[in-house]
């Protein structure tokens, strides 16, 4: 058992019994995450776009951990006609859900739509979210101390603002300042649901969590400029995607852990080391803000909450 200040992979509680469905889980965070969670004996649900490369990661899975017990569900988050049938499918599957960790996203993506026509960062990693949780809710409402962790980042404080004007980039486009948006919305929205959940005296809450600068495949649309700076700084400050996970995990599973808090790594500029309590920006906190952008997203996606 590790210190609290070392909290890993072996001060996670035991998941039997429990269901875990995670968004982007075949690679990455993610997949770091439901490898960990099956582990330790929750069924896991890999909630992917690419059926292919989810049902590869669950087999890699198998492997770590024979008597793991892991499904494939597949989820585009671009869709709002896929995030229904999705729920609509995990619903059917799973009466009970008692944790949805929200952590797939795109970053630095060129400037692109989604089928429903959203700017692809918003669209993808806020509104996406919104909805899923929205219809899935029903089904962790019935369950004690159920959770919902959402992956934010530390592009939340980076050119970050919510564009209520031109929420979509109609306007010109910043794909830096689209990525803080998007994840500066993914901290507004678990704020304002764990403020909801907490009127309607549920006992399901809502955290947040962020990597810090992990290795993984969100790097890949990084702009030209900023390529010698990731190739420089990259033995230096930038830990493993496992390593990246552990905020993720620990605001999924540490009994100590309340709603609306927010964990990252404990080192220098939280970039990197174990998961620890940190804050977020101001902005984020502002409850007026978080409220306009829960209407837009309801507006936006056609989803009502239940609390």
């Amino acid at each position: 058992m590790s210190s609290r200040d070392k909290w890993a992979a072996e001060d996670v509680p035991d998941q039997t019994g429990r269901v875990a469905v995670i968004t982007g889980s075949n690679t990455g965070i993610g997949y770091h995450t439901a490898e960990i969670l099956a582990g330790h004996g929750a069924l896991v649900v890999l909630a992917v776009r690419d059926l292919e490369k989810g049902n590869a990661a669950a087999q890699r899975i198998y492997r770590a951990s024979p008597q793991a017990r892991v499904e494939v569900q597949e989820l585009d988050l671009s869709s709002l006609a896929s995030v229904r049938q999705a729920a609509e499918a995990l619903g059917a599957a799973h009466p009970r859900i008692d944790l949805l960790i929200n952590n797939a996203g795109v970053m630095y993506t060129p400037k692109q739509r989604t089928v429903d026509g959203f700017e692809m960062q918003f669209g993808v990693n806020h509104l996406g979210h919104f909805a899923l949780t929205g219809l899935l809710l029903p089904r962790m409402l019935r369950v004690k101390r159920s959770r919902v962790v959402t992956v934010s980042s530390m592009a939340h404080r980076i050119m970050a603002a919510i564009h209520f004007d031109d929420l979509q980039w109609e306007h010109g486009y910043n794909r830096i300042a689209a990525y803080g948006q998007s994840k500066l919305a993914n901290l507004m929205f678990t704020y304002e649901l764990q403020r909801r959940l907490a009127a309607k005296r549920r006992s399901t809450i809502a955290v947040a969590a962020h990597p810090g600068t992990a290795h993984t495949e969100l790097a890949r649309h990084l702009p030209p400029f900023l390529r010698p700076a990731d190739r420089l700084l990259t033995p230096l400050v930038v830990q493993s995607a496992a390593m990246g996970a552990l905020p993720t995990v620990r605001a999924a599973t540490d009994p100590e852990v309340t709603g609306g808090q927010y964990y990252g790594p404990s080192g220098i500029g939280e970039q990197r080391g174990y998961p620890k309590l940190v804050d977020a920006s101001k902005q984020a906190h502002d409850v007026e803000l978080q409220q306009r952008l829960w209407a837009v997203s309801e507006e936006l996606t056609g989803i009502t909450f239940p609390v």
